[in-house]
């Protein structure tokens, strides 16, 4: 059974990924900054390419590289990159950050991770998906220490994390040097909590814009920043 999800541009084939298209990774893709017009790009943990595909749609980048450390989700990104109109500017690593960071010595004007976030540990009996999942994976610590290694002097880095964990995210990263520019608190619905929270990094310290997104006004009622910020990839949009 095809597990096909189509945006405007580009489908994806997520039948071996442990991780399916969300609503995180599509508005990481949709909400990173391109201002600086940066000419490579890296995203750390692609699973289906979803996040590295919507980058490719917006910009211009010539070298847009993604790793993932699962073979069966590198595997399916590989082909869901081929069979993009972009292929040419997409290329995928089989690895974990920390062999990648010791391997390579390029340096990225835009990084972007939808990171696994859930700190507790409970198995799900499936090692993909929880490896897609838990951040003992990729520990917080690690993913930033990679980034302040990879990411160009003028580069900028963009993660999308619980609300719960921001203000720990944010030390860790000013230890490394890198500072939140921009940060975007998103609530499912007008009385929900903020559930989620966009940050955008830099090594400049400068004051930090912080907006809000609100998704829905009622189920599958969507906002007019919603609609404005992803409108160019859902078909429903």
């Amino acid at each position: 059974m095809s597990e096909l999800f189509k945006f405007k541009q580009f489908e994806i084939n997520q039948d071996r990924c442990a991780m399916k298209i969300g609503t995180d990774g599509v508005l990481l893709g949709a909400w990173a900054n391109l201002d600086n017009a940066p000419e490579t790009i890296l995203d750390i943990g692609t699973g289906t390419g979803v996040i590295a595909l919507m980058l490719a749609q917006r910009g211009a980048a010539e070298v847009i590289d993604a790793i993932e450390i699962d073979a069966a989700a590198y595997e399916q990104c590989v082909d869901n990159f081929e069979s993009s109109s972009w292929g040419d500017r997409l290329y995928c690593y089989h690895a974990g950050l920390d062999e990648f960071v010791d391997e390579i010595d390029d340096k990225y004007d835009l990084i972007v991770c939808n990171p696994p976030f859930y700190s507790e540990t409970v198995t799900s009996g499936n090692l993909q998906r929880d490896q897609a999942r838990q951040n003992e994976f990729l520990p917080f610590s690690e993913l930033l220490e990679g980034v302040s290694k990879l990411l160009s002097d003028n580069g900028t880095f963009a993660t999308i994390i619980p609300f719960k964990e921001k203000e720990s995210f944010i030390k860790i990263a000013t230890e490394l040097g890198l500072f939140v520019n921009e940060c975007l608190h998103v609530k499912g619905n007008p009385t929900a909590e903020i559930k989620r929270t966009l940050l955008s990094f830099s090594r400049n310290d400068s004051p930090s814009k912080v907006t809000d997104l609100i998704i829905e006004t009622d189920r599958h009622v969507y906002t007019t920043d919603y609609v404005e910020l992803t409108k160019d990839f859902y078909l429903k949009m």
